[in-house]
């Protein structure tokens, strides 16, 4: 979302992420993979030991490092209170920024060594916007170039600060960047020449003309979450919190200004439910596959009110599409 771009949300759409989150965005994600975009949160049966059904057992979790509960001595730590130690180094030159998209390997483990999630266990690289996921993603990926495997010990605050229902405390990855995915240049962001410009605009979907206030036929939660159901789906069955969606999405500020795309990069983003912001995942529950739905999400339900880096602030909007719910 991270949609919770971050597709935003993942965180982090979590925009993109959309979208926000544990996200986790595949090509078809959100990122959401989410950890949310953000954003960006994948297996809705966690592996775990003697995990079994029927005949089939689920993978064994990957065992945590033996410095899953504290960062040692030569780790490195940011301002924020992010730590991180460099694994394997990688042959690339250039970091991806926040408005980019990756693609990742990735393992997470509580501070007690429980796995609770794995792109190397499902055998499929997670790809999400690094705006749509939990912040500790979004700042230390950023870190990053490609082929870099880094171990980081994120801090509750930069992750989901003990929300209900998704991993609680201080939380370590092992994460791989695999690829790096340029996001398309922003109309209001310098151009080099007029026809960058033109390029760039050409790049943005106009805003609807309601984006900074829900019609009067819109319906609202008790939340506060506003909607409006734009295409009817086809659909019967309605997405859980835990649930792994496929999403198209486009987020604007009240302004109009659009801050992220997963219809621009053409890339349907995929991710967990409860890894990406509020209103992401109490809305597309409320979806069928095949809807079309705007969402009028309030500030608390998204970033907050306050800017923040790489974060929209205020009320948004989201076009969102559920295009499939994966499991």
């Amino acid at each position: 979302m991270a949609m919770q771009r971050r597709n935003f949300l993942h965180v982090g759409l979590t925009v993109g992420a959309a979208v926000a989150v544990g996200c986790d965005s595949q090509t078809n994600p959100s990122a959401s993979a989410e950890p949310s975009g953000s954003a960006a949160k994948p297996v809705t049966s966690r592996p775990g030991p003697g995990a079994n059904k029927g005949p089939t057992s689920q993978p064994e979790p990957i065992p945590p490092p033996a410095d899953v509960a504290t960062p040692p001595a030569d780790a490195q730590k940011t301002e924020s209170g992010l730590a991180y130690k460099n694994l394997a180094k990688g042959t690339g030159t250039e970091h991806p920024t926040a408005n980019d998209a990756v693609s990742v390997h990735y393992t997470g483990w509580t501070s007690d060594g429980k796995m609770f999630d794995s792109s190397v266990l499902r055998k499929k690289p997670a790809q999400f916007p690094l705006r749509g996921v939990i912040k500790g993603w979004t700042e230390g990926v950023q870190l990053m170039v490609v082929g870099d495997k880094t171990r980081f010990w994120i801090p509750s605050e930069l992750a989901y600060n003990n929300a209900p229902g998704k991993p609680a405390g201080q939380l370590t990855f092992d994460i791989e960047l695999l690829e790096i995915k340029k996001a398309p240049e922003r109309p209001n962001a310098p151009a080099a020449s007029a026809s960058a410009s033109a390029a760039a605009a050409a790049e943005t979907i106009p805003a609807p003309e309601d984006v900074a206030k829900p019609p009067k036929d819109a319906k609202k939660t008790k939340s506060g979450l506003a909607y409006k159901v734009l295409t009817p789906g086809t659909g019967k069955t309605h997405p859980k919190a835990d649930s792994r969606v496929e999403v198209h999405y486009t987020g604007w500020t009240t302004d109009g200004k659009m801050f992220d795309s997963s219809v621009v990069r053409k890339q349907p983003f995929r991710t967990m439910l409860n890894g990406v912001i509020k209103g992401w995942t109490e809305g597309v529950q409320l979806m069928v596959e095949g809807e079309k739905t705007r969402f009028w999400i309030p500030a608390e339900m998204a970033y907050g009110e306050k800017p923040q880096a790489g974060y929209p602030a205020g009320q948004l909007c989201f076009d969102i599409e559920l295009l499939k719910i994966v499991n």
